[in-house]
């Protein structure tokens, strides 16, 4: 069983949406079986996650704060469908119960692509290809976190495209995704840097407008090394560690929480003084912590993956730097209702 857990491989193709991830993942999962003998399954989270969870977002305790998104909830919800089934893979103990919402949407996913419980007893390697945007770095670090688990193989393909033609790409589409949707994922997309980060070691930036082809060998070269050199669980304690950069990125985001109610509570005054009317200012106060939950959400993404802010005394730096983003936001929004 040993030996089978190192031949499993976690692939991550991310890009900004019509980049061309899809055509990649289906190409590569016809190549992979016919040219390596490989076991291969796509895991393309736009079928995975439910259409609903794209809808409204529901309202917090307050009725103002919104709660965790629902597609983000669901996109934990695939990884730990998957984890579910490496488990049986990996012959581990059985995953806790109940199983997520997701589970029945991901077993057919597998079953479709001939993957059960008789397949996943195949002697040669299994690559699993995650089909996202996965454009933030937090999010494809969960995905090898849960590789560090297992002791799997884990790589990245990031399909650089340029923004205009993904727009072009995408207004083909049935159902295209509005352009600003895109324009801001680009904004806020973070490429794998091989450099700073060990963990991404493994990645491939391909720049190119195509659709790579399913032939391309540094993708193969790629997949191949990563499923020789699995991720291995590193022994040293870092508990502490741990502990003590999550206490200073806890007060990191307390502060930049605590920036963003000063902002809107002086907004709201303002607006006030400027006798918008009671209608408008509930709109502009639903709007406004929208824009804060969005923001604060974004922040902890980022303060997650930068230890080393958490040095002494600098705990409230990221939280004073980010606040003027939030402030020019926050005014765009304000313009809207007082410059009438």
């Amino acid at each position: 069983e040993e030996a089978a857990a190192a031949r499993v491989g976690l692939c991550v193709l991310c890009g900004l949406p019509a980049a061309g991830k899809s055509s990649l993942a289906r190409a590569l999962c016809r190549r992979l079986p016919q040219r390596l003998g490989w076991a291969c399954a796509v895991l393309t989270y736009d079928e995975l996650i439910p259409p609903e969870a794209f809808g409204q977002q529901e309202a917090g305790p307050d009725g103002a704060s919104p709660l965790v998104p629902r597609w983000k909830r669901s996109r934990r919800e695939v990884l730990e469908c998957l984890e579910r089934l490496l488990r049986t893979l990996l012959a581990r103990d059985p995953p806790p119960d109940p199983a997520p919402p997701t589970w029945e949407r991901f077993v057919a996913c597998c079953w479709q692509q001939g993957l059960h419980a008789g397949s996943l007893r195949t002697p040669g390697p299994l690559y699993f290809i995650l089909d996202d945007n996965f454009y933030y770095r937090s999010m494809r670090h969960e995905v090898f976190q849960l590789a560090r688990t297992y002791s799997l193989s884990f790589c990245q393909v990031f399909l650089d495209c340029p923004v205009e033609c993904c727009l072009q790409r995408n207004s083909l589409r049935s159902h295209p995704l509005p352009d600003q949707t895109i324009r801001l994922m680009a904004s806020k997309i973070e490429m794998p840097d091989l450099k700073k980060n060990a963990w991404e070691q493994n990645s491939l930036i391909l720049k190119s407008s195509d659709c790579t082809s399913e032939d391309n060998e540094q993708i193969i070269s790629l997949l191949a090394t990563a499923l020789e050199n699995p991720v291995k669980l590193t022994e040293e304690n870092t508990e502490q560690k741990e502990t003590d950069r999550a206490i200073c990125a806890a007060s990191a985001v307390h502060q930049a929480d605590q920036m963003c109610r000063r902002i809107i509570s002086q907004a709201m005054k303002e607006a006030k003084d400027k006798n918008v009317t009671p209608s408008q200012m509930k709109s502009l106060a639903e709007e406004l912590n929208r824009l804060k939950a969005e923001f604060l959400e974004d922040f902890r993404q980022g303060i997650n993956l930068k230890p080393q802010i958490c040095t002494e005394h600098q705990c409230s730096d990221p939280a004073t730097s980010a606040s003027a983003s939030f402030q020019r936001d926050a005014t765009n929004v304000i313009n809207k209702y007082t410059c009438k």
